[in-house]
């Protein structure tokens, strides 16, 4: 609350002022020392503010254009949508603050008369003690004790007369009351009645009222918040270790006016660090900087400029920014999205929109159980069901109901570890991911074809993914505590081999990942466990909502995240689907997610289906289609144990990775036996070297061709 007696003007520093006085290097003490010829010592205002007002000149966005220029007309007013989103706010909340006082106005007409009545009684009251000047009482008083007749009979005779003239006042005004009041009432209009009788009712009610007791409720609150001036900073920074006040290559610059940011919920201000000082080391130092601030850290954000790499904007919230939800998910439009722009994630710390490719990207989300983990990754599946020309498997290793709708759309799912009427979750799973390395195998042999002027970089192009003569849609996989699939066994061997395959080469042939898990530290021993974090580490994106201590942060986050200040660790367990986003773009936010529940999924997922079968793109489980294996195909089996760098292979390793890799199938098989089915499709026995040694075996262009003539067949 700001006090009622202003402090000294020394407490009060210009900063504007002192700032061109002081240029870039500031030196608060010095500053003083020239502007009031004496010695300063540094003053730190922890006031509170009840109403706080935007002002000053905003650090962001910074100004634009090579001179630096700062736009004449500011944004909110600087085109016509803008204006009139500007002035459809305005009539919101003036809209809503008159439904919010007429609602209460028959109780505000009460509270009014009542006050207005005791207001009758404290106005005489004070007229009588007026009319008999009781504030001279003290003076006569003190006269008499002193045994001053003279002044007494003095102070008498000038009360005496001072009570005859007000006395005639407090007639004249009385008359005035008692006569005009009835002509008044008589002779004038209704409206001027009303005027008149609101106007001496609100004036009595103003008198009879206590401070502490209002009658008209605010419709809206301004709250309390820390205030923030440069001494309180350069203070944080120093107890931070980010500089030293006496050493003057060592102090701590300015590079704009401390003000309210253009949001008004906060304070920002450009910080210069000392010359060898870094951004990374400010990120780094957070916490003590908001120690040093008297704020919590969830208030404390930097962000980098681009300017300098000593440059940094601090911006310090009132309050906590992240104690508040984004709000639903703006999916519940249920609009067609296109993958091939950024899904809607959620509000950064600013309240910012956040976005997130799916295209080109492997996700990975991480989490403690309950802070929102499966929601997070459940809505960029929401986002990916939308567009009808995306092609979705969905694989959720606890079997929580979350995923249960995602059926409607899916071209493969699984849900759990039990056995189903659809058969062994397991079982779904391997044979999936089977088809989507031979389906990213066989991608980038035929994009490798394709002319350039239909794929000009040789990568998939959004046209490429729409047109259905070309088979090759966007296709995404979401895996839901996908650590499951890595405790399983003899089977864990070949999904954890394929799942590190498909995520170190699956997204640069428009097969996306996001992935999330609430044990990122791994699972098993032994060459899955290795599997795992080859897994785990080849992620491009990090997301990590709450975790239990700052090693797993780093694990989910990615190594160096907490060397550079970002510890997921550190959010409050009240943070329900809030976390910190690492590897989406040049900043690491801390974002907060659109909420979509499960009545807002399946709501998303019925108009998904809709959009897919008006466009004839519902495959797989989804269509009813029976997706499990019925029949081997040697050809496609012996193709994918081939690995991409390979030229060939002999019929011992393929007989073995075989019995290894699909074992219900090829478990007993040798190299005679696949020898003589493969080359029954006209595939030659040629000889190949493996480590010095020649032995038969078959080409990879002769099975690839084999495979072209079976399919132009």
């Amino acid at each position: 609350m700001v006090p009622q007696n202003p402090p000294p003007d020394d407490n009060n520093f210009d900063w504007t002022a002192a700032e061109a006085d002081v240029q870039n290097v500031v030196d608060l003490d010095a500053a003083r020392t020239r502007r009031n010829g004496e010695p300063g010592d540094t003053h730190f205002e922890v006031t509170l503010d009840e109403a706080p007002a935007p002002a000053g000149m905003p650090v962001e966005p910074p100004p634009s254009g090579a001179a630096r220029r700062v736009p004449i007309v500011p944004v909110g007013w600087s085109t016509w949508p803008n204006i009139k989103h500007s002035i459809r706010q305005t009539l919101a909340v003036f809209a809503y603050r008159c439904g919010f006082h007429a609602l209460r106005s028959p109780w505000y007409a009460i509270l009014a008369a009542f006050w207005a009545l005791v207001g009758v009684f404290r106005l005489a009251g004070r007229q009588i003690k007026w009319w008999w000047v009781t504030e001279q009482y003290s003076l006569r008083q003190a006269a008499a004790d002193a045994n001053d007749p003279a002044m007494w009979l003095k102070l008498h005779r000038e009360a005496k007369g001072t009570r005859m003239w007000r006395f005639i006042v407090l007639s004249a005004e009385l008359l005035t009351v008692v006569i005009g009041g009835p002509i008044l009432w008589a002779t004038a209009p209704w409206w001027v009645l009303a005027l008149v009788v609101t106007a001496v009712v609100a004036f009595l009610a103003h008198v009879g009222r206590p401070d502490d007791r209002p009658i008209i409720t605010p419709a809206t609150v301004a709250g309390r918040f820390r205030r923030v001036n440069p001494d309180i900073i350069l203070r944080a920074y120093y107890a931070a270790g980010l500089g030293h006040p006496d050493k003057p290559h060592q102090q701590i610059g300015f590079g704009s006016t401390m003000a309210r940011d253009p949001s008004g919920t906060g304070s920002q201000v450009s910080i210069d660090l000392p010359y060898g000082k870094t951004f990374d080391e400010a990120v780094k130092a957070r916490g003590a900087i908001a120690s040093g601030l008297d704020v919590a850290i969830s208030q404390v954000f930097i962000s980098r400029d681009v300017s300098s790499h000593r440059r940094h904007t601090l911006w310090v919230a009132d309050r906590d920014p992240l104690s508040a939800g984004a709000g639903r998910t703006p999916l519940l439009r249920c609009k067609p999205t296109d993958v091939w722009q950024p899904a809607p994630f959620g509000l950064d710390e600013r309240g910012n929109k956040v976005f997130v490719d799916l295209l080109w990207n492997s996700i990975l989300i991480g989490a403690q159980p309950r802070q929102g983990k499966t929601f997070a990754a459940r809505l960029l599946a929401l986002y990916a069901a939308l567009d009808p020309y995306v092609k979705l498997t969905v694989l959720d290793g606890g079997g929580k109901p979350d995923w249960r709708k995602f059926a409607l759309v899916a071209d493969r799912c699984a849900f759990g570890l039990a056995m189903t009427r659809d058969g062994d979750p397991a079982e779904i799973v391997l044979e999936a991911l089977r088809e989507i390395k031979a389906d990213v195998q066989d991608r980038y042999e035929r994009l490798s074809k394709l002319p350039v002027d239909v794929c000009p970089e040789g990568k998939l192009t959004r046209e490429i993914a729409r047109n259905p003569k070309y088979k090759m849609p966007v296709r995404l996989v979401f895996l839901d505590e996908f650590q499951e699939y890595f405790d399983l066994g003899d089977i864990s061997k070949e999904i954890a081999s394929l799942l590190v395959y498909l995520v170190k080469v699956a997204p640069a042939a428009g097969v996306g990942f996001v992935d999330a898990t609430q044990r990122p530290s791994g699972i098993g021993s032994g060459q899955v466990a290795q599997q795992f974090v080859s897994f785990r580490d080849n992620h491009q994106v990090r997301f990590s909502l709450r975790t239990g201590s700052w090693q797993v942060s780093d694990l989910v986050l990615g190594s160096g995240a907490y060397s550079e200040g970002h510890d997921s660790s550190t959010l409050l367990p009240s943070y329900k689907g809030v976390g910190i986003l690492r590897g989406a773009s040049d900043a690491t936010p801390t974002v907060r997610t659109y909420l979509a529940d499960a009545d807002d999924a399946e709501k998303i997922l019925i108009a998904a289906r809709a959009l897919r079968e008006a466009a004839g793109t519902l495959t797989g489980m989804a269509a009813g289609e029976d997706v499990t294996r019925i029949a081997r195909d040697v050809l496609a089996d012996v193709r994918s144990v081939i690995e991409r760098s390979e030229t060939g292979a002999q019929w011992e390793e393929i007989a073995s990775r075989l019995a290894e890799r699909l074992p219900e199938a090829y478990a007993d098989t040798t190299a005679e036996s696949i020898s003589a089915q493969v080359r029954a499709f006209g595939v030659r026995s040629v000889d190949v070297k493996r480590n010095g040694k020649a032995l038969k075996g078959a080409k990879t262009d002769d099975i690839d061709a084999a495979i072209g003539r079976r399919k132009a067949a």
